[in-house]
């Protein structure tokens, strides 16, 4: 078994793992590690856009779309800070180079499901690959960080409630110990453990398993949300995602018979279930999304990326109306963090879909993913710069020894060691279904 030594080691390659490398202190070493490539993240996927605070006066209805969203379930305390944070995370994505879409010179703004007034601020239909992009650009330049592709996470080596690092396994079979200061869990969410999802299928929770294996504390992970609106296909494979962006700008939902049967702009998980329900009437595994009433012009400056791939599948969205379907998009719940991103064991942090801060509640609200990721990854690498001792370091002495032990126990459990961390995650959110 190799070993690495960094100061810093986050687990995910996606929008917050980036952005808390760039706001680890220079004189840290950073390793990034991550299962696939480093643009293999959802990160990358994300359509829709970035939530803002428009103004002071934009503060109230902020708050109460995204409570309303999360059926009052959110921490309150995360979602102030994610709101009060929101422009200046913006003012440093545009001066690192991100392209937020202008109209007449100033900034445009475009609205979703839930949201009372336009507060989104998005670069045609992917932002999320805008802005991931341009952070993965910015942290190849840091001379202190490097990122490791292809190398999966096996278990955390802890002892005494302390986190040292982990051990992890690149593409050949070859097995490493890195040992780390502080390691930050940056590693996505859960859709890989779905038929059908938007999500990647390399992302299957493996960081909620051994979270759970080694007692760090978890919160509401039986809140998983579907998306409404997926292109519907017979094809298998990971789902392509129709923004809600293109609801929010007025496309409309039919059923069979061509007749409208809900609000297109409802939040999430209740225009899921009236999707699902209108599919069971029709007797149809799908409806129809009409985008071409949004004309020509829209659609190509605003969801050129949508239009293309629909193209693709043969519907041409400016004259056809297209198929949809809901799928697995997002998770709300995950290992539970405070408002730095700490989990329960020293000197180990959880950040983006992986962590639960609260924000979201039961529900996310549309375009808050994004924003919610980089604020807490900021807070994260923030609280690692001010060197607060969350963890005993002479435990690192025992290093080489609780490698060893991790090592053996993975060996021996390495066949099955995937299907294993998927079962127990999957047992683990029945069992807080069937709790409630």
């Amino acid at each position: 078994m190799k070993k690495i030594v960094t100061d810093v080691l986050i687990v995910g390659t996606g929008a917050s793992g980036l952005f808390a490398a760039l706001h680890l202190p220079a004189d840290r070493q950073v390793l990034m590690i991550t299962k696939d490539k480093a643009e293999h993240s959802d990160s990358f996927l994300a359509q829709g856009g970035i939530c803002v605070l428009r103004d002071d006066s934009d503060y109230d209805s902020f708050m109460e779309d995204t409570l309303k969203a999360g059926h009052y379930e959110n921490r309150r305390e995360s979602v102030d800070i994610m709101i009060r944070s929101s422009r200046d995370i913006i003012r440093e994505l545009i001066d690192r180079g991100v392209d937020f879409a202008h109209k007449d010179g100033e900034l445009e703004y475009t609205r979703e499901g839930c949201h009372s007034k336009p507060r989104i601020l998005f670069h045609e239909d992917i932002t999320g690959q805008e802005i991931t992009q341009k952070l993965l650009d910015n942290v190849r330049a840091c001379p202190n960080v490097t990122i490791l592709e292809q190398m999966t996470m096996l278990d955390f080596i802890e002892t005494k409630n302390t986190c040292l690092g982990v051990t992890a396994r690149d593409e050949s079979g070859e097995h490493y110990a890195i040992e780390a200061q502080r390691t930050i869990l940056a590693s996505g969410g859960i859709g890989g453990l779905y038929t059908h999802s938007t999500n990647y299928p390399h992302l299957t929770g493996d960081a909620l398993a051994i979270a759970m294996r080694h007692g760090v504390a978890l919160e509401h992970i039986d809140y998983i949300q579907i998306h409404p609106t997926t292109l519907y296909s017979q094809k298998p494979g990971r789902r392509f995602l129709i923004s809600e962006s293109v609801r929010g700008e007025g496309a409309k939902l039919y059923n069979a018979a061509g007749e409208r049967f809900a609000n297109e702009v409802l939040p999430r998980d209740v225009l899921t279930d009236a999707i699902k329900e209108q599919m069971a009437k029709d007797g149809k595994p799908y409806v129809w999304l009409d985008m071409t009433v949004l004309g020509r012009e829209v659609i190509l400056r605003h969801f050129p990326h949508i239009y293309e791939h629909c193209l693709e599948e043969g519907y041409d969205v400016t004259k056809d109306w297209i198929p949809v379907v809901p799928a697995q998009h997002y998770f709300m719940g995950g290992i539970h963090v405070d408002k730095d991103s700490h989990t329960t064991m020293c000197a180990l942090y959880a950040v983006g879909e992986t962590s639960c801060n609260g924000v979201h509640g039961a529900n996310r609200l549309a375009s808050n993913s994004l924003l919610e990721s980089l604020v807490f990854a900021k807070r994260a690498a923030e609280k690692i710069g001010q060197n607060t001792q969350d963890g005993d370091m002479a435990l690192h002495g025992e290093f080489d020894r609780l490698s060893d032990e991790s090592c053996s126990m993975i060996t021996a459990q390495e066949e099955h060691l995937a299907q294993m961390y998927k079962r127990e995650v999957l047992e683990e959110i029945e069992r807080e279904k069937q709790a409630k």
